[in-house]
């Protein structure tokens, strides 16, 4: 459904340096242009889209902007955990920097990020120990500049502007929606960073509120996996309450809720036929009621945060659709951390809507074995850092 929102001002970005610099100027990745005609997203000839932030004047922006946007080749950012089938495993590793400590422009965004992270984040990726990378309050961070750092690693080989230039789509799972706004243009690497950081924290402070946890269920169909969630709910109260947190893709759901339901989701599913249950070794029920303590500081943060309108379309994890729209952008990341992520149906629009390439950006190949399972013919290539 189509909504407008006057802002308060405008004005606009000039994210105009060259693509090599981008990073530096501390606006957005990507693109040369300040204004780009839209009409190779198929949104028609006569829309232009711009970069809006405060400023002195009011502008009406659609937030249904991207709406009928026709995607060729996608960059995917990963998000802090997930388990495919066979694939398990975090997509923060102790050792997952190799190549951007030879590209100066990726080199340099760590150092950037140390200044607001208050410590060697790169020693600690490639160092461990694993324990301290694996806290959801260090991991976001990581994950994030290290996918960015990947585009930087990107960028330095032959023909990795032009495959830059050619993405006219992203999106993320769960903390990888923060990383594909940052390559979007939609805030600063830095901005981003400080909302990644306290996000981290404020999602590890509403865990340890209450003892709540996540298991992935594998193969069994979305339906099946409400059904076993309906029979845990049952035997628990309702601070123990569980539902589906993550539809990554056919066969594999995550849980979440309270401990208590999720031990009786464990003891239930092989009695609905699941191939196994998986427990994630993550900080608590993450995308549920269980992180509303993390909205409100969140809400502060995205408050004072300067967003702008994406350059492309970048799909939200919240339902699945592009946002245009600043002040909808910050309300959706803000309830994101308690709403289940639309991952199943992000990949499926895509390719429906005739998705030819696309490229995992950053730690580890888990959002590529998403989009293998879900058709084995898409053309996805992994781009570390």
């Amino acid at each position: 459904m189509s909504s407008s929102v006057v802002l308060p001002s405008i004005s606009l970005t000039k994210p105009a340096l060259a693509p090599s610099e981008s990073f530096r100027s501390s606006t957005c990745l990507g693109f040369k242009n300040d204004i780009r005609r839209v009409s190779r997203l198929g949104l028609g000839k006569s829309r232009v889209f711009m970069s809006v932030a405060v400023g002195s004047e009011a502008v009406v922006v659609d937030d249904a902007l991207f709406k009928d946007y026709k995607p060729s080749s996608a960059f995917l950012f990963p998000g802090q955990l997930c388990f495919v089938d066979r694939i398990a495993g975090c997509a923060q590793a102790v050792g997952m920097v190799w190549e951007a400590q030879k590209v100066p422009a990726a080199a340099e965004l760590y150092k950037r990020a140390n200044d607001i992270l208050g410590f060697d984040l790169l020693d600690i990726c490639i160092n461990g120990p694993k324990e301290k990378l694996d806290s959801t309050v260090l991991s976001q961070p990581a994950i994030y500049v290290t996918s960015l750092a990947a585009v930087e690693v990107l960028r330095a080989r032959d023909g990795g502007q032009q495959i830059i230039d050619s993405v006219d789509v992203t999106c993320g799972l769960s903390l990888g929606e923060y990383t594909a706004l940052a390559f979007s243009g939609a805030f600063s690497f830095e901005d981003g960073l400080k909302l990644v950081k306290l996000r981290g924290e404020a999602m590890q402070d509403a865990a340890d509120a209450a003892k709540s946890a996540m298991v992935s269920i594998i193969g069994l169909d979305s339906a099946k996996v409400q059904q076993l969630c309906n029979a845990a709910n049952e035997e628990v109260d309702e601070a123990n309450k569980v539902q589906i947190a993550n539809f990554l893709c056919p066969g594999n759901y995550a849980v979440s809720g309270g401990l208590k339901g999720i031990e009786a989701v464990e003891a239930k599913a092989k009695s609905f036929k699941a191939r196994m249950s998986v427990r994630l070794a993550v900080a608590g029920a993450f995308h549920t009621g269980f992180m509303e303590p993390a909205v409100s500081r969140l809400e502060a943060a995205l408050a004072s945060t300067v967003i702008r309108s994406p350059r492309i379309p970048v799909i939200s994890n919240v339902d699945a659709e592009p946002h245009a729209d600043p002040n909808t952008i910050k309300k959706i990341l803000a309830r994101q951390v308690t709403s289940p992520v639309q991952w199943e149906t992000t990949v499926k629009t895509l390719l429906n809507r005739g998705l030819k390439k696309s490229y995992e950006l950053g730690p580890g190949k888990v959002i590529a074995g998403i989009v293998k399972r879900m058709d084995k013919g898409a053309d996805i290539e992994n781009i570390g850092a």
